[in-house]
């Protein structure tokens, strides 16, 4: 599943990409994409058609696409946005109109986005045969289906900061107003997130993958957050020295700044970035998916346990339970 830093590189790529661009088409391939609205695939044309892609803006694992009513346009713009979450396979992939349509379409295609270059009225097709290179299509591909595109109305944040890393609007999504600040946003405070990880009355692992509590942390950088700050994982959240709780979020914070200049973690054809490229974070990992393999840190074989249905990787000698 994508996590903080693969949703972060996607964000980025977005950023690059397409805003400034007006949303002129919206085709719907798949039904179970757009699940969370009503009104189904019309409802998201409707929303989305004559709207202009302001910001990309992600907190945790969710991202969200600000949205402004074009000029001439009478779509529904500020006060709104498209939220996307990945699920376990989702991608997002911006191509040039021209490469999108001369060749296969990819097998696990939900949902495409024909985007314009501004709101200056030219076509999709003038824009295509005067700069072919240009990506003009933005396509979400999911190959189990998981994921979702929907279109939100903007609610205010309780402490007023940003909502998310991308924009300055202290504005988040109706629908991820319950997820909490993720660790490499610049509003979070780590001693209150310690002392809430300390209550939380719960094994450690299990404490960080809570996105009320925190965002972004999945299973993958969980295990190597708690490598790295030796601590083991089923480790009860309140026995954790004030300390080592603030060193567990510093290591998953550590973690995920390695990885995003890695550009994301990568097993599989399942996660690239927005140009088709994967991560390589995986050549980094130290114990997830290391089962009986020595620790880089004191030679030990790295055991697995089995964890929420998942896995749990961990050091037996650096990572005592406590």
């Amino acid at each position: 599943m994508p996590e903080l830093p693969e949703v972060e590189t996607v964000r980025a790529g977005l950023a690059d990409h397409v805003l400034g661009r007006v949303v002129a088409g919206v085709d719907v391939h798949n039904p179970r994409t757009v699940r969370r609205l009503p009104g189904g695939a019309g409802q998201l044309a409707d929303e989305l058609t004559g709207t202009r892609l302001r910001a990309a803006v992600r907190r945790g694992k969710f991202l969200w696409l600000l949205l402004d009513a074009a000029a001439g346009s009478d779509a529904p713009g500020a006060g709104s946005a498209l939220l996307v979450h990945l699920g376990m396979s989702g991608q997002l992939l911006v191509r040039d109109r021209l490469t999108a349509e001369a060749g296969a379409e990819h097998p696990h295609l939900r949902a495409r986005l024909h985007l314009a270059p501004d709101d200056s009225g030219r076509s999709l097709d003038a824009e295509a045969a005067e700069a072919p290179g240009v990506p003009v299509v933005l396509d979400f591909v999911d190959q189990r289906t998981f994921g979702y595109l929907a279109t939100d109305r903007l609610v205010a944040t309780p402490d007023g900061a940003p909502g998310g890393l991308g924009a300055p609007d202290p504005l988040v999504p109706a629908s991820a107003a319950h997820i909490g600040r993720d660790l490499l946003d610049p509003a979070v405070d780590l001693d209150v997130l310690a002392r809430a990880l300390r209550g939380r009355r719960s094994a450690v692992k299990r404490a960080l993958l809570d996105q009320t509590l925190v965002s972004g942390v999945g299973n993958i950088y969980a295990d190597e957050a708690l490598w790295r700050a030796r601590v083991h994982p089923e480790q009860p959240a309140p026995t954790l020295s004030a300390r080592a709780a603030r060193a567990v979020l510093e290591s998953a914070a550590e973690v995920m700044r390695a990885a995003l200049v890695a550009g994301g973690t990568s097993f599989d054809a399942l996660y690239v970035n927005v140009n088709g490229a994967s991560g390589y974070f995986d050549r980094s990992l130290e114990v997830y998916g290391r089962e009986g393999e020595p620790c880089s840190r004191c030679g030990a074989p790295v055991r697995r346990a089995s964890f929420m249905n998942r896995s749990s990787h961990f050091c037996p000698r650096c990572q005592r339970r406590r």
